[in-house]
C-alpha cells in the first residue's frame, strides 16, 4: 500500500515521525503554510493564518526534541482552531462583523492546552456568523473539497474543510446543535463531541453556553483521541467544567476482548430517514460481524421536542452572549443571526424553563440506556450530504425527520458522540455513522469508533 502524501498522512503518523527526528516541525509547518497559501483561495477554510507564531512554535518543538525534553501527544504537528476560540492579541471575530477587530487579552484554555501538548497552531478557521446557521453576508462560505456543490456543514465547516483538504492535520470545532457532526459527515471526517464539561469552554465565544461543546475534527480515530487527551480536563475558569479524571485515551484503541454492545432503535434511525442512510448503519453492523452484539433499545421520546425547539434554548442564551453588542450595533449583524436574537427576545421564560426540565429528564433516560449497551448507533443527519442549494433554500424533503434529530438532543443531554466515515455514496460524497456513549465514557466511545474504522476502512481524500 502506497504511503499518502505528507499532508494527507494522519496526525499520529506525522507526530511519531517528528518525535523520532525523521521530520522537522519547521519543515512540516512551512509546507502546510505553503499549501494553505496555494490552495485555500479555492476552499475559504481559514479566517486568518498565524504563520509567524506557527513557525516560532515549530522551531521551539524542534529545539525541545534536540534537547531531550519530554514531548507531548501533539508534538510539532500543525493544527487549526475555530475562530471563536480566543487567541491573545489576535483577532477573534467569531464569523461576525461586529467582532471583526476584537483582540482578546488571553488565550482560550483549549488553545493553551494544545500548545502545551506540542501542537503548532497554524491558523483560525472560518465559521458561520456567531456559530449559528448562516454566514455573515460579507464572508464567503467554506467550500466542500469533495464537491463545490455539496454542503460543507454549518458553523465548524472551515475546520472540516481544512482537514479534509489537507490544509491542517486536525482542527478544533464547536458543537451546539450539530456543528462538529454535520461538517464531519459532509467532509468525511472523524468528529468527536466530548461530554459537556469534559473540555473547557473558557475563552470560547458562546453561541449557547449550556449547549456548547469544543472537540476535535480529524481524519482518523487515533488522531481524535490524541487531541482529546491534550485538551480535556478540569478548568477552574469554566464554571461548568467537570472534575472527572481524564484517562489516557490512546491505550483504549486496541481491539476489545469482547463484542461491543451496540444499541439500535430501529424507528429512530428509519422514520423520516431515506433507506440509503439507514442502510449505511445496518451494513456497518453487518461488516463488524462478531465484533458487535446488537441490542434493540428505545430512544426516550423527549428527543422530538428537543430537536424541534432547540432554537428557543439557543436563542435565549445567544441573546445573553450578545447583550453588550445587540441591539446597540444591530446594523453590523447579518439577517440569520438577527433572526435568532430576535427569537431570543420573544421566548416565554416558562417555555425556556420547561425545555431545561425536559433536558434533565432526557439526560437521565439516555444515561439509563448505557446500563444495557456500550454505544448507541445513529446517523448524524436524516439525509445524505445535501447540496448547498438545498440548504440555502430549505428544499429538503418535507417528510424528513427534523434536521437536528440526531444531534441537538445530545447537545442538551451532554453525552459524548463520535462521527465515523463509512464509505462513499453513489454521488461520490462521504457517508458516515454516529456513535453515542455514556457521559464521560469517551474511552469506550473511541474504542467502538476504532473498531468500526477498522472494518469500514479509511477514505481517500480529494486531492486539491
Amino acid at each position: 500500500m502506497n504511503q499518502p502524501p505528507l499532508h494527507f498522512q494522519s496526525l499520529s503518523s506525522v507526530c511519531r515521525q517528528l518525535k523520532s527526528g525523521a521530520l522537522s516541525s519547521v519543515d512540516v509547518t512551512r509546507e502546510m503554510l505553503r499549501r494553505c497559501e496555494e490552495h485555500d483561495g479555492n476552499y475559504q477554510s481559514y479566517a486568518r493564518m498565524l504563520a509567524d507564531t506557527a513557525l516560532a512554535e515549530a522551531l521551539a518543538c524542534d529545539e525541545a526534541r534536540q534537547n531531550g525534553a519530554v514531548l507531548g501527544v501533539l508534538h510539532g504537528v500543525p493544527i487549526a482552531i475555530k475562530d471563536l476560540l480566543f487567541t491573545k492579541n489576535v483577532e477573534t471575530a467569531s464569523g461576525t462583523e461586529v467582532m471583526r477587530d476584537f483582540k482578546p487579552d488571553f488565550d482560550a484554555t483549549v488553545v493553551t492546552r494544545l500548545r502545551a501538548a506540542g501542537a503548532v497552531i497554524i491558523g483560525k478557521t472560518q465559521l458561520t456568523e456567531g456559530a449559528y446557521g448562516s454566514h455573515h453576508p460579507s464572508i464567503a462560505a467554506p467550500v466542500n473539497p469533495w464537491s463545490k456543490d455539496a454542503w460543507s456543514g454549518v458553523s465548524s465547516s472551515g475546520s472540516g474543510v481544512a482537514v479534509a483538504a489537507g490544509l491542517a492535520y486536525a482542527a478544533l470545532g464547536s458543537d451546539t446543535g450539530g456543528s462538529i457532526r454535520f461538517p464531519s459527515a459532509c467532509n468525511g471526517l472523524v468528529g468527536l463531541k466530548p461530554t459537556y464539561g469534559r473540555v473547557s469552554l473558557h475563552g470560547a465565544f458562546p453561541l449557547a453556553n449550556s449547549l456548547d461543546h469544543i472537540g476535535p475534527m480529524t481524519r482518523c480515530v487515533e488522531d481524535a483521541a490524541r487531541v482529546l487527551e491534550a485538551i480535556a480536563g478540569f478548568d477552574a475558569e469554566d464554571p461548568n467544567s467537570a472534575e472527572a479524571p481524564v484517562p489516557a485515551y490512546l491505550p483504549h484503541l486496541k481491539q476489545p476482548e469482547s463484542p461491543i454492545v451496540v444499541g439500535i432503535d430501529e424507528a429512530y434511525i428509519s422514520e423520516g430517514v431515506p433507506a440509503a442512510v439507514t442502510r449505511v448503519l445496518t451494513e456497518a453492523v453487518a461488516k463488524a460481524g462478531s465484533e458487535v452484539n446488537v441490542q434493540k433499545v428505545k430512544m426516550p421520546p423527549g428527543y422530538r421536542k428537543l430537536s424541534e425547539d432547540w432554537g428557543k434554548t439557543c436563542a435565549v442564551e445567544c441573546l445573553r452572549a450578545h447583550a453588550h453588542m445587540y441591539p446597540a450595533q444591530a446594523e453590523k449583524y447579518g439577517p440569520g443571526l438577527v433572526s435568532l436574537l430576535e427569537l431570543g427576545r420573544s421566548v416565554d421564560p416558562d417555555e425556556y424553563a420547561h425545555l431545561q426540565s425536559l433536558r434533565d429528564q432526557f439526560r437521565s433516560e439516555v444515561e439509563a440506556l448505557f446500563t444495557q449497551i456500550d454505544v448507541l448507533l445513529a446517523p448524524a443527519m436524516p439525509c445524505a450530504v445535501p447540496s448547498v442549494a438545498q440548504m440555502d433554500v430549505g428544499r429538503l424533503d418535507p417528510d424528513a425527520a427534523p434536521f437536528l434529530s440526531f444531534t441537538a438532543p445530545f447537545d442538551y443531554s451532554g453525552h459524548p458522540t463520535l462521527n465515523i466515515p463509512a464509505g462513499i455514496d453513489e454521488n461520490g460524497l462521504p457517508q458516515s455513522l454516529q456513535l453515542i456513549a455514556a457521559r464521560f465514557n469517551e474511552s469506550g466511545l473511541l474504542s467502538a469508533g476504532a473498531m468500526f474504522e477498522r472494518v469500514l476502512g479509511s477514505l481517500d481524500y480529494p486531492m486539491p
